[in-house]
């Protein structure tokens, strides 16, 4: 079954640069909404010259995505995940734990909401058991983990698929 909805939660996302670079993914992989919780930083509706350096940095990366890609900032990603679920969204977390699955044996249902978290510790414990399903993706080198960026990147065009 095709995914009918598909947002993404960017949950305390430290870099503005790879805040705007998931704006540029979520265009291409067709994600309807971005929600940002925590400290994400947010887009700027100001003229760049007025904009802070943080500000500056997503748009720059952003391409103008952060323009027309719907979002919402959202303080507090317990009161979002309840309000998503009762709209019947999957709640699915892209996180490295004991209970995550390959991202790839992973099937979404019509509606979904992807969260992403904080690099380099992860989505809270306390988030991922408010969460339906928890995915991964497999890491064949030395390094255990990608680019928060990167990792939303290639998620987003599987669950799309």
């Amino acid at each position: 079954m095709p995914i009918r909805k598909f947002y993404l939660i960017l949950h305390r996302i430290r870099s503005a640069y790879n805040v705007g670079s998931m704006f540029r993914t979520a265009d291409g992989a067709g994600i309807d909404k971005i929600f940002l919780s925590g400290f994400t930083q947010t887009p700027s509706s100001k003229e760049y010259q007025l904009q802070t350096k943080a500000e500056k940095m997503l748009s720059k990366t952003a391409l103008q995505a952060d323009k027309y890609i719907s979002w919402k900032q959202e303080k507090n990603i317990s009161v979002l995940i309840d309000k998503l679920r009762n709209e019947s969204f999957q709640i699915i977390a892209l996180e490295q734990d004991e209970k995550s699955i390959d991202y790839k044996k992973f099937k979404p249902q019509n509606k979904i909401a992807l969260i992403v978290g904080n690099e380099p510790r992860g989505i809270d414990k306390r988030i991922l058991k408010k969460c339906d399903k928890i995915i991964e993706i497999p890491m064949h080198g030395k390094k255990k983990s990608l680019n928060v960026a990167v990792a939303t990147g290639i998620a987003s065009y599987e669950l799309k698929r």
